[in-house]
């Protein structure tokens, strides 16, 4: 090779060299913070946590290569989602997850400027989250969790499995479920034109929560409707196995209460939001505004019995109820 000819050679292939040194450059490690109702050993929330990074994983995102994740649990504590969102924030991650009303309140009241993305929050425009479903606003979009016309629906269908209802409590927890009102100006017309009782109590502990089951288990015609927050959601066993105690005929808005040993449920699919979720994060982590993602609300919802719970409470579940179940549990 000609002495000029090497030169040239060299000369291009140095030019070359910054331009192959960024296209091998290593992408930015995105960071997410995580915040959960749940204890960390909860079964349900693990479950959810293993849906939304499988979906982040076929979209390229993988934890330990592109993206970290800073898991926080907050067992349906107000003061500790408070303290662990306060935590995120200060660690600056590119966005934030936020699981429950609990979860998103504690976020947004540390941070008006980090994406959140929220998954299973009521109302989202009634507590002020965002200014419309189609146009969220600000740096908060989402998938909200239910409608609150199905608390008529709840009554109806434990008063199918109970034609001689004649009072049913209404249980929740103020801060985790702030919207629960709403649910109750859904309940209380159809318990009124029934002719049945309706019972709201609030609830903070488990003292509480006894409390509110003994006040309709003196009546072998009461009934439970339990509201979907994260204080119930994190207190389900005991709930659960009070109902049982009680012998009480109870009715959930998820399928994991049934799965669990409740009565029944009936409420939205809970895989698909998490499912749909990992779509936004990846969005949001490529640059667009959570302003401009609208709010996603649920389109399939599901009807599960437990049949051993209901054989152990000495009820019989009428055929057109078993009918238009989608699982029943054996």
């Amino acid at each position: 090779m000609r002495r000029r000819e090497f030169i040239t050679l060299l000369g291009g292939a140095t030019a070359a060299w910054p331009l192959a040194a960024r296209a091998q450059r290593p992408q930015r490690m995105q960071r997410i913070g995580m915040l959960m109702p749940t204890r960390e050993d909860d079964a349900e929330g693990q479950r959810r946590v293993a849906l939304l990074r499988q979906g982040l994983k076929e979209l390229g995102w993988i934890e330990g290569r592109n993206i970290s994740v800073d898991y926080r649990w907050v067992e349906g504590d107000a003061a500790r989602a408070k303290a662990n969102a306060a935590e995120l924030v200060s660690q600056k991650p590119d966005l934030i997850i936020a699981n429950s009303t609990l979860s998103l309140a504690a976020v947004r009241n540390e941070t008006s400027t980090i994406p959140i993305v929220f998954l299973f929050v009521g109302d989202p425009i009634g507590q002020g989250f965002v200014s419309s479903l189609a146009q969220p606003g600000g740096n908060i979009t989402g998938f909200t969790a239910f409608e609150f016309a199905t608390g008529a629906k709840w009554l109806e269908l434990i008063k199918e499995i109970v034609p001689e209802l004649r009072r049913v409590a209404f249980i929740f927890n103020q801060v985790g479920g702030p919207y629960a009102e709403k649910f109750v100006q859904a309940i209380a017309p159809i318990a009124s034109s029934s002719g049945i009782e309706l019972i709201v109590r609030p609830t903070r502990d488990a003292t509480e929560i006894d409390r509110a089951l003994v006040a309709v288990s003196g009546d072998p015609k009461g009934g439970l409707i339990v509201s979907p927050d994260a204080f119930t959601t994190s207190n389900r066993g005991l709930i659960i196995s009070l109902a049982a105690r009680y012998r009480l005929p109870a009715i959930y808005a998820y399928r994991y209460f049934a799965t669990a040993g409740g009565l029944l449920s009936y409420g939205h699919d809970i895989s698909e939001p998490w499912r749909r979720a990992p779509a936004y994060v990846d969005k949001i982590l490529r640059g667009a505004s959570p302003a401009d993602l609208p709010i996603q609300q649920p389109t399939k919802f599901e009807l599960i019995i437990n049949l051993k719970t209901a054989k152990a409470l000495g009820l019989t579940i009428p055929p057109q109820l078993l009918d238009r179940a989608d699982e029943l549990i054996e």
